[in-house]
């Protein structure tokens, strides 16, 4: 991945609200509560304003006006600049284009799951699939409401998670199903060591496996 000078992807948010107009923080805030993007980006709002600082310092965005509403405080309009397009269009294509091998959380505790014994991961692993399960409907409840609003090409992120849950929730389901019947080698020696300490003889996983 390229090295940017705003790497925080509430900066790509942001690039990409006020490529639409002009606008001020707190209103780009609010479009993308409203359209749903707090669960896409990982949003910290407590950060808003000085990423949009650093946007403007490296000359992607450009006070144009002062407004005030009311009684609130002074508020700054930015608009984006050729840069701050440029930029935006580089960091999409690139976010498009280049798969992310930054392994997850799930990937990292499927790496040291030997440390916990069968039964146990067989119970987190059940307990997983239940949060995915409340996870995807949740969204295709969250997906009817807003198609019924919105057209689908500023839906296409939630159809993508959408997919990738229901591919995960799969695989789960087939790894538990493989550690419950003892279809996948190993397990039995695993729950040995996880009793005696006695490590197993990972040579013999991989010969069981050719059988």
């Amino acid at each position: 991945m390229k090295r940017r000078k705003v790497s925080n992807l509430l900066g790509l948010a942001v690039l990409a609200t006020v490529f639409e107009r002009p606008m001020h923080p707190y209103e780009v805030a609010s479009l993308l509560r409203e359209r749903g993007k707090e669960g896409d980006l990982k949003i910290k709002w407590g950060s808003l304003y000085t990423v949009v600082g650093n946007l403007e310092k490296h000359g992607f965005l450009e006070a144009v006006e002062n407004v005030r509403d009311g009684a609130r405080p002074e508020r700054t309009v930015y608009r984006i600049t050729d840069a701050g397009q440029a930029e935006l269009e580089d960091w999409v294509a690139e976010l498009l284009a280049v798969p992310d091998l930054e392994a997850t959380r799930f990937h990292t505790g499927l790496s040291v799951m030997l440390a916990l014994g069968p039964d146990v991961v067989d119970q987190q692993l059940r307990h997983r699939v239940g949060e995915l399960d409340r996870l995807i409907g949740d969204r295709v409840e969250a997906l009817a409401k807003m198609r019924a609003e919105l057209p689908r090409l500023v839906l296409v992120e939630a159809e993508y998670q959408l997919a990738m849950w229901r591919a995960e929730a799969e695989w789960v389901r087939g790894l538990h199903e493989e550690l419950t019947t003892g279809a996948i080698p190993g397990v039995e020696e695993w729950r040995r060591y996880r009793e005696t300490g006695e490590l197993p003889d990972m040579a013999a996983f991989v010969e069981n496996e050719g059988e």
